[in-house]
């Protein structure tokens, strides 16, 4: 089992910055893509950033140019900096890995592992 904790959430003003973390734990294991979603009040969860295992970046158009995925170098610790942030931001965020996890000797197919989620929320 992989286990993300979330953190960096709260409230902000228009225009203003966040930057949520993402710390994944949980024995040994190997984590493909990555990615961080959104859902407000209302709507389905959608996706907004993406990292793949080989470093392609993928934005939604909403927050193309205003937010920043990035992970650490050991692939355990991903990253979201959000810049320019507006009302329409707020949501709860969730980041979610796709990875194996290792036991009986050999790695295990690929699955997909979702953070407890942080509230973002955008307001004057």
């Amino acid at each position: 089992q992989v286990q993300l904790v979330e953190s960096g959430g709260g409230l902000v003003q228009p225009g203003g910055s966040l930057r949520l973390s993402c710390a994944a734990s949980g024995g040994t294991f190997v984590i493909d893509a990555i990615g961080w979603y959104r859902q407000a009040p209302g709507n389905q969860r959608e996706s907004i950033a993406s990292i793949t295992s080989g470093g392609t970046t993928d934005y939604s158009d909403s927050v193309k140019g205003r937010f920043t995925i990035s992970r650490s170098s050991d692939k355990k610790t991903m990253y979201l900096r959000m810049n320019s942030l507006k009302f329409e931001d707020t949501a709860i965020y969730y980041c979610n890995v796709n990875a194996r996890t290792y036991s009986e000797g050999r790695y295990w197919a690929p699955v997909d592992y979702w953070g407890q989620g942080t509230q973002v929320t955008v307001s004057s």
